[in-house]
């Protein structure tokens, strides 16, 4: 599948997510849905920075990475705050609708500033090749466990530009 196309169906897929979950009032059903969107939150945003920003580095789009990626220490600050905040917290449910917030902002820049830049770039057969790498690594962590779980340890500083 095309890196971008995939990209862009994950964004969809986690706002669809993001939003039932907003809506859960029940402590147990935020905990579940909190537990599948930071599973898939997680594996989106470690093959962002694993495969695809590495793959589309260059000196146009080195900017928009840079951002892109202290925007993910931001989500992952906020996710490892909600995986260990009791679902019946009255700060739970503020503190998700800002992760939502700044994860739809996040996927608009890419959108509008990222992904024009790459698709110029690279030819169909590099982003289907990109694009198979990203969701390879994708199933690789979600076999390994709790993807989400990861991010409590990633919060000290940005994912490096490789």
């Amino acid at each position: 599948m095309d890196a971008i196309k995939l990209l862009i169906d994950q964004h969809r897929q986690l706002e669809s997510q993001m939003k039932m979950t907003v809506q859960a009032q029940q402590p147990k059903a935020r905990a579940s849905a909190l537990a599948r969107v930071g599973d898939d939150l997680t594996k989106h945003v470690t093959s962002e920075e694993e495969v695809f920003y590495p793959a589309v580095k260059a000196a146009s789009t080195e900017d928009v990475l840079l951002e892109s990626l202290e925007e993910h220490l931001s989500l992952k600050r906020l996710l490892a705050d909600l995986l260990t905040l009791d679902p019946a917290a009255e700060t739970w449910e503020p503190k998700f609708k800002v992760l939502k917030e700044q994860t739809e902002h996040h996927h608009k820049e890419e959108e509008e500033n990222l992904f024009p830049k790459v698709r110029k770039m690279m030819d169909a057969a590099r982003l289907e090749a990109l694009g198979q790498e990203m969701l390879a690594l994708q199933q690789r962590l979600q076999q390994s466990g709790a993807p989400r779980d990861a991010v409590v340890e990633q919060t000290s500083e940005a994912a490096p530009l490789k």
